[in-house]
C-alpha cells in the first residue's frame, strides 16, 4: 500500500492527547510518553528544525497538537503553500520537528492512500487502507452513496481506478 505525507498537519493536531512531554534533557532533547501505548520515548529536535520549533506560535490554535508539530509561515519560506492542502485554514507545510527520532506510532501512521481535492484544491476526503473512504464534506459523502453500489467486485487498482474516474468525472481531484 502506497502511503505518502502531503504534510497538512491533520494526524498530529490531536497527539498532543497521545504524547505528553515528561522530561525535558536540555539541547532540545525530550522524553516523550505515549497515553495509549505507555511508551516512553527519547526524541530530539532536528538539527535543521530548531529555528521552526522555536517559534510555538503556528500551533496556537491548535491547543490538543503534538508538541512538535508546527506549520511552515510566510515567514519561513516565499512560497509557503507548496500546493499542499491546509489544515484548518493555516498555510504551509506541517512539520515534524523531532521527524528523525519521532516515536513508533508516527512512523507506523498513514493517512491516506488516495487524497481526494475539491475543485478549489481543498481536501474533501480521503481514501485509507484498501478501500476506506472518509469523505471530508457532504457533498462527497453524498456522491460516495451513490458510486460506492457500483464498485462492487472491484479490488486494488481496478478499483482505485473506477473510484479516480468517478469523483475527476464530478470535478474532483484525486493523488495516489
Amino acid at each position: 500500500m502506497a502511503c505518502r505525507c502531503c504534510q497538512c498537519g491533520s494526524c498530529c493536531s490531536n497527539m498532543g492527547n497521545v504524547h505528553t512531554v515528561i522530561e525535558e534533557r536540555g539541547n532540545y532533547t525530550f522524553v516523550v510518553y505515549n497515553a495509549y501505548s505507555g511508551d516512553v520515548k527519547e526524541v530530539r529536535v532536528d538539527p535543521d528544525k530548531i529555528a521552526l520549533f522555536e517559534d510555538a506560535s503556528s500551533i496556537a490554535e491548535l491547543p490538543d497538537a503534538c508538541p512538535f508539530l508546527r506549520f511552515e509561515t510566510p515567514r519561513d519560506s516565499p512560497a509557503p503553500s507548496h500546493g499542499n492542502v491546509a489544515f484548518d485554514g493555516k498555510k504551509g507545510k506541517a512539520w515534524c520537528t523531532v521527524h528523525l527520532t519521532r516515536p513508533e506510532i508516527c512512523r507506523d501512521y498513514c493517512c491516506w492512500r488516495l487524497l481526494i481535492l475539491d475543485p478549489q484544491g481543498r481536501r474533501a476526503g480521503r481514501v485509507m487502507y484498501q478501500t476506506t473512504f472518509l469523505p471530508d464534506t457532504d457533498e462527497l459523502g453524498r456522491l460516495w452513496e451513490e458510486v460506492q453500489p457500483t464498485l462492487n467486485g472491484l479490488s486494488g487498482t481496478e478499483w482505485d481506478d473506477a473510484v479516480i474516474r468517478c469523483l475527476t468525472a464530478a470535478g474532483y481531484r484525486v493523488r495516489r
